[in-house]
């Protein structure tokens, strides 16, 4: 009888998952969340000015929607490089040029300003202090059908990101021709796209802060001991000096 009961529930629960308008996040499958996410990092890259550097998605098979249904989870994240002691200022920043609906927010919790938002279609957007001078954003589908799978955004036409990343990799000594990863996100209104390329670097035969001093023209856009950044024309470079060796993004953000 437990066990006939179990398999009736289990069959009403699929005909609701097919039939009925989607009303909670199990409902909606990765393939329909995956453009939310996008464009909710194209909103975070926006708001957070040109140090944010994005990472490649992420996707998680490993959970389970019901205990029927095996599920799958998207994150995209965006690392943002300030000043020691300006995380807060940053994630209150961010909040406030994020659109109105995701009532966005900066509280004080056990690990510091957590900023918290909701980006619509059950996707959250969270922003954390990961370490001094470095704040993380993290657009979060969490667990839901798998569906169609997500489609990664192909990367378009390249701007000059790909010869600005060259041109601070010569000047760290890196490799002349590096494994590339190529990230995308759609800009608020659709009308651009932010791009990003990383690679990791090589070991510099001085400090790579002043190896890539000349590339900045005298006037970075940020000097710490975690990154440094500067103009590169339309772009903006940045380099993680958290790792050995430092790990290179050259980027073309989003309007504000």
């Amino acid at each position: 009888m437990v066990v006939a009961w179990a398999v009736l529930l289990a069959a009403l629960t699929w005909v609701s998952v097919r039939d009925d308008p989607p009303t909670v996040r199990e409902q909606r499958s990765l393939d329909q969340a995956g453009p939310v996410v996008d464009r909710a990092v194209g909103e975070l890259v926006a708001a957070a000015g040109p140090t944010a550097v994005m990472f490649p998605p992420q996707v998680d098979r490993g959970c389970r929607v019901t205990p029927f249904t095996d599920g799958a989870r998207l994150l995209r994240h965006v690392d943002v490089f300030v000043a020691e002691g300006a995380e807060r200022e940053l994630l209150e920043r961010v909040a406030d040029r994020l659109p109105g609906g995701w009532r966005a927010g900066v509280r004080a919790s056990a690990d510091g300003p957590l900023l918290r938002a909701d980006a619509g279609e059950f996707v959250a957007v969270e922003g954390t202090a990961e370490e001094n001078g470095r704040v993380r954003l993290t657009a979060d589908t969490g667990c839901r059908p798998y569906g169609a799978g997500y489609r990664e955004l192909q990367p378009g036409a390249p701007g000059t990101e790909g010869e600005d990343l060259a041109g601070a990799m010569q000047a760290l000594g890196g490799p002349a021709a590096p494994a590339v990863e190529r990230v995308t996100a759609p800009c608020p209104g659709g009308a651009a796209t932010a791009h990003s390329v990383r690679a990791v670097a090589g070991p510099a035969a001085q400090s790579p802060a002043a190896a890539l001093r000349p590339l900045a023209g005298g006037a970075p856009l940020l000097d710490t001991p975690q990154a440094y950044a500067y103009r590169a024309g339309a772009a903006t470079v940045v380099a993680d000096l958290t790792g050995d060796p430092p790990v290179l993004t050259a980027s073309t953000g989003c309007p504000a």
